[in-house]
């Protein structure tokens, strides 16, 4: 990253942030690749040089970009855990607004992980592991609501099965779900692995 320069001094305080935002908006409609440094600089109307103020190249804008958006889905997950519901309802609740927003082209607010998971799992490492590491997050907070959803008796507990092993294989048929919705343009993946979650979640 650059040395702050004297006039790096008198950039506004949220030009990484309005940075992040526009780019965010930008990469989740179009892709990584399809984006280039120009287009989100001339859509954010920010200068070259405020750019790589705060990022030394694209990469790591796309690094930063992945981090700031699952410190924001974590919060959304702390909104539902504190809920005054069930386990199985925060679950539900966690699914179906995943569902809702995958279907008929999906919000750009949860675009942007199903885009980046095919595309730069190749193509930057450092990109790849913050991502494994957001959805290592989102595994945990589902593996400990099943647990929880055990211990309150609103989700069946199956034999031989950890809630771990659970929480993983809701977490990649959803992935994987909405990646192929993308690809044939249906709800139908979607519709499939809904039916599976609630199912299981005894509803």
């Amino acid at each position: 990253m650059t040395t702050m320069s004297a006039n790096a001094t008198k950039i506004p305080l949220d030009t990484k942030t309005h940075l992040l935002e526009t780019g965010y908006q930008l990469i989740a409609k179009k892709g990584f690749t399809a984006v280039g440094i120009k287009q989100i600089l001339d859509t954010a109307g920010v200068p070259k040089g405020s750019f790589y103020h705060y990022f030394a190249s694209k990469e790591a804008f796309g690094e930063a970009l992945i981090s700031n958006y699952f410190a924001n889905y974590k919060a959304r997950l702390n909104t539902i855990a504190q809920r005054d519901v069930s386990a199985q309802q925060k679950l539900y609740d966690y699914f179906q607004n995943w569902y809702d927003t995958q279907q008929n082209g999906c919000d750009y607010d949860k675009c942007l992980v199903v885009k980046l998971s095919a595309e730069v799992a190749d193509m930057s490492e450092p990109m790849r592991i913050t991502l494994n590491a957001g959805y290592q997050q989102t595994i945990t907070w589902l593996a400990d609501h099943i647990k929880a959803g055990w211990t309150d008796n609103s989700v069946p507990q199956p034999d031989n099965i950890s809630a771990e092993s659970i929480a993983k294989r809701w977490y990649f048929a959803w992935l994987g779900a909405s990646l192929i919705a993308k690809i044939s343009q249906t709800n139908t993946p979607l519709a499939e692995v809904w039916q599976m979650t609630t199912s299981q979640l005894g509803r």
